[in-house]
């Protein structure tokens, strides 16, 4: 699992969770002037990149009620996860992370169901999260090829004449100009 994986996981962990407490908490989905719904992109966001505004806007958020007190925990997971990522040296950060995966693996409370399943599905996978600061290899590069390969696939649906397929993927690449300018 690369660090994108790991993180994106996460992320969806955090937003599952504030979800759940704002439904429990207003009985509604979010709207706009709810604490939690305000937040809810802030929250995604790398610690050190947050004005302070965001932080301000956190802050309010956290404290307006006691119920927030889950998805204040699961931000801070979510903040260590990355800040091992970031991790200038290797060891230091594959220590960090060992030290996350353990602490999320139990003891957990049972009022965190997302946090419980996030640490139990990362100590399932901690031999290739930690094989990250081993390596520092990422897939990442494939992931992103791969991704525009099967963008470029979704746009040749229904061409039956492979002059046009071509012309088509020339034009999306951006790699027309050039083409035209060799000739």
């Amino acid at each position: 699992m690369d660090p994108f994986h790991v993180v994106h996981l996460a992320s969806d962990k955090l937003t599952v969770c504030r979800q759940r407490v704002q439904q429990a908490a207003t009985g509604h989905r979010g709207r706009t002037g709810d604490p939690l719904y305000g937040i809810r992109r802030t929250l995604n966001t790398g610690a050190e990149l947050l004005t302070d505004k965001q932080r301000i806007r956190l802050w309010k958020a956290f404290v307006a009620d006691d119920a927030h007190v889950a998805v204040e925990v699961t931000y801070g997971i979510y903040q260590r996860l990355i800040y091992a990522y970031e991790a200038t040296n290797r060891r230091e950060g594959k220590i960090a992370m060992y030290k996350l995966l353990k602490s999320i693996r139990a003891g957990v409370s049972k009022k965190l169901p997302e946090l419980a399943q996030l640490g139990r599905s990362l100590w399932k996978r901690r031999r290739e999260i930690l094989a990250y600061f081993d390596v520092g290899a990422s897939n990442g590069p494939v992931e992103a090829i791969n991704g525009r390969l099967e963008h470029l696939r979704g746009i040749a649906l229904g061409f039956r004449n492979l002059k046009h397929y071509i012309l088509r993927s020339l034009i999306h690449s951006g790699q027309l100009q050039n083409r035209i300018n060799a000739l």
